[in-house]
């Protein structure tokens, strides 16, 4: 599996370069910047170590850019979308650079654990099992997860009629969505894939009788392949809830400033501009009260 380290705008470290003057205003003014860059760096330094960072004055971030418009790579190859745009706050007001590492989704966990990265955010539901190996912060992003189904599909739109020995159901390999899919249709065979696009593609050909995604997820791939899906019309998605930042085991720092920043965006409106200007739409779903 290749890694891909992708830098965002305005994220590299730029060196400056001091200029000496043979006059004594310029030297004292010299003297001053030097004891200025000093303190800075001090304080950059204990920031760090305050926040357990592997790289002092860089918060690096494992990713999975490939759910528009949360994540995902633009048309230059750069990062873009919600996380990104949210990740690029934090840094700023933590005073760090942004580092971002594109991996499988299912090499994000492991990764943390081997400290490849501070941080992951891809969005991931808070469960007992990932409770075990990694600490989460509060919640940052709201999702809803729906059932995708070809668009030509008249069956009844009910759990019954997909909870079948003969459906097959695709999910993201390693999702909280693929649980959610053994759960809600235990009698149906549950195939995981690597790769979001893949897990679509094959209800879309007719491999697949559904599949379960997040709704923002599946209405990009209408709009890219219209006449291809549909969300089933059940009475309810499959379900409402929230992705939370992931940190590694023990590192209560990070999730102390994590927290902080989560509740001061939601507080001062930060959060959800970034939302309607990433997802669009008029107001952002309710996220819990900090």
């Amino acid at each position: 599996m290749t890694t891909t380290s992708k830098a965002v705008r305005g994220l590299s470290v730029v060196g400056l370069a001091a200029v000496l003057v043979g006059t004594l205003a310029a030297c004292s003014d010299s003297s001053a910047e030097t004891t200025d860059e000093a303190s800075s760096g001090a304080t950059a330094s204990a920031t760090s170590a305050d926040l357990g960072l592997l790289v002092p004055g860089t918060l690096t971030v494992g990713m999975n850019l490939q759910f528009e418009p949360e994540m995902y790579l633009d048309a230059d190859g750069n990062p873009a979308g919600y996380d990104v745009e949210l990740l690029q706050a934090l840094a700023d007001e933590l005073g760090l650079t942004l580092d971002i590492q594109n991996l499988d989704f299912n090499g994000l966990i492991p990764g943390l654990q081997s400290k490849m990265f501070d941080m992951v955010s891809v969005g991931l539901t808070n469960t007992p099992e990932r409770d075990e190996v990694v600490d989460f912060s509060r919640e940052y992003v709201p999702y809803t997860t729906v059932l995708a189904v070809a668009e030509d599909d008249d069956r009844t739109a009910s759990i019954d009629t997909y909870n079948s020995a003969d459906v097959t159901i695709t999910a993201l390999q390693g999702s909280s969505g693929e649980q959610l899919a053994m759960d809600t249709f235990p009698n149906a065979t549950i195939t995981g894939f690597a790769d979001q696009n893949a897990a679509l593609l094959e209800v879309a050909t007719g491999r697949a009788d559904g599949g379960v995604v997040e709704g923002y997820i599946l209405g990009q791939y209408i709009a890219a392949n219209p006449g291809q899906l549909k969300e089933a019309a059940l009475s309810e998605p499959l379900s409402l809830g929230y992705g939370s930042w992931a940190v590694q085991d023990g590192n209560s720092g990070l999730v102390s400033a994590l927290n902080d920043f989560i509740c001061t965006a939601q507080g001062d409106g930060t959060m959800e501009q970034i939302y309607l200007d990433t997802f669009g739409g008029t107001s952002m779903p309710v996220m819990p009260a900090c």
